[in-house]
């Protein structure tokens, strides 16, 4: 199943990493560990953020993948489930039965 990761990062731990040169290092070993499908670095509210799109078998997986950026820069994470194109057709029937039953 596909999620979405959103780390925030600490401006301070952020900082500190940049200043002795280790933030690219970090986040290149976070990433070679996590294979993500896609991941995007923004400035989200004024901090450094990573979006990161990661295909997990299980659920007991979130913990591995966030630790790292809680542990690294001190950052808030967030794990939203994500739908891809064909996850959204395959839903198509369980939408139509609640429009039906509710809508």
């Amino acid at each position: 199943m596909r999620f979405l990761l959103k780390a925030n990062w600490d401006i301070d731990a952020g900082n500190a990493a940049a200043r002795e040169g280790s933030l690219g290092r970090t986040v290149e070993s976070i990433l070679a560990e996590q294979e993500p499908e896609a991941a995007y670095f923004i400035a989200d509210k004024g901090t450094r953020t990573a979006l990161i799109v990661l295909d997990l078998a299980d659920a007991s997986q979130i913990p591995a993948v966030a630790e790292p950026w809680f542990l690294a820069f001190n950052a808030r994470v967030e794990i939203t489930p994500a739908m891809v194109p064909d996850d959204l057709a395959r839903a198509g029937p369980s939408i139509e039965q609640a429009v039906e039953r509710y809508g």
